[in-house]
C-alpha cells in the first residue's frame, strides 16, 4: 500500500493563512521574541546561524532586520522557518489563531489514515512548526494521522535528492510513494526521483485553472475526495 506524503500551504490549507496569517504574526513577534528569549540555546542557535551567514558581527537588532526581510521575501530558509516555528508554537498555544485546513483535506486524510494508508508531512516550514499546525487545526488535532514529518533538512523541495532521502528514511520504494502538492516544480521534481505525483489545484489559491501543458503532466484533482483511490501500475492515485 502507498504512503502518502502530502505538502501543506495550498494543498491541505489556503495559501492565504500562510501570508496573510502567520507570516504577519512572526514579523510583528520577532523583536519581543529576541528580546525574551534570544539566550535561550535553541533559539540562540538559529540566530548564530544567521549572524555567522552575515559575517558573524550582527547585533540581535539587525539579525531581527535580516529575518523580517526574509518573511517579506518568503525566503525558504531554515533558520527562518526555525524561529518562526518557536513564534508560532506560542501564538497556537495563546489560541491567537487556528490552523486553516480544507474540510475535504481533514476529512480524507482521516479516511485513508483509518483505512490503513500511511500518511507522511513534506513541508518547507520546520518539522516542530508542522506538528504545531496539525495540532491546531480547524478540524482539531491531528498530528496521530501522520507517521513522520519532513522539512527542508532533507533538501530543497524543487531537488530531485530529497525525495530519495525522504524514500530511503522511510524505508520504501520511490514508487510507493504518491507525493500531493499544489507546486509543479515539487511534483517535477518528485517524479525525477521515481515518486508518483498528483497536482492539487485549488480554486481559492489558483483562480485560473493550470490544465493541459501547465500541469506538466502530473495528474490533476482541485480536492481531496476526488482523488482516485484505486492505482494502476500507470497511474497516479492512491490504493
Amino acid at each position: 500500500m502507498p504512503l502518502i506524503l502530502t505538502d501543506i500551504e495550498g494543498t491541505t490549507s489556503s495559501i492565504s493563512f500562510v501570508k496573510d496569517v502567520l507570516f504577519p504574526y512572526a514579523r510583528r513577534a520577532l523583536p519581543g521574541f529576541v528580546r525574551e528569549r534570544g539566550q535561550e540555546p535553541e533559539v540562540r542557535r538559529w540566530l548564530d546561524a544567521v549572524a555567522t551567514e552575515h559575517g558573524a558581527v550582527c547585533s540581535d537588532q539587525v539579525i531581527v532586520e535580516i529575518l523580517q526581510g526574509w518573511i517579506d521575501e518568503d525566503r525558504k530558509h531554515t533558520a527562518l522557518k526555525a524561529l518562526q516555528g518557536m513564534i508560532w508554537g506560542d501564538g497556537y498555544r495563546d489560541a491567537d489563531f487556528t490552523a486553516h485546513i480544507y474540510t475535504d483535506a481533514a476529512r480524507m486524510l482521516q479516511c485513508w489514515h483509518d483505512a490503513g494508508i500511511p500518511l507522511a508531512v513534506y513541508s518547507s516550514g520546520s518539522a516542530p512548526a508542522q506538528k504545531l499546525f496539525f495540532g491546531h487545526t480547524d478540524a482539531g488535532d491531528l498530528t496521530g494521522l501522520f507517521e513522520a514529518w519532513f522539512d527542508t533538512e532533507v533538501g530543497h523541495k524543487r531537488a530531485a535528492d530529497s525525495y530519495r532521502e525522504i524514500a530511503r528514511r522511510l524505508g520504501r520504494a520511490a514508487p510507493d510513494i504518491v507525493f500531493l502538492s499544489d507546486v509543479v516544480e515539487e511534483l517535477d521534481a518528485a517524479r525525477e526521483a521515481g515518486v508518483r505525483t498528483i497536482l492539487i489545484d485549488r480554486r481559492q489559491d489558483y483562480p485560473a485553472p493550470r490544465t493541459g501543458a501547465a500541469t506538466h503532466g502530473h495528474s490533476r484533482v482541485e480536492r481531496f475526495d476526488v482523488i482516485d483511490t484505486g492505482l494502476s501500475d500507470e497511474g497516479n492515485a492512491i490504493r
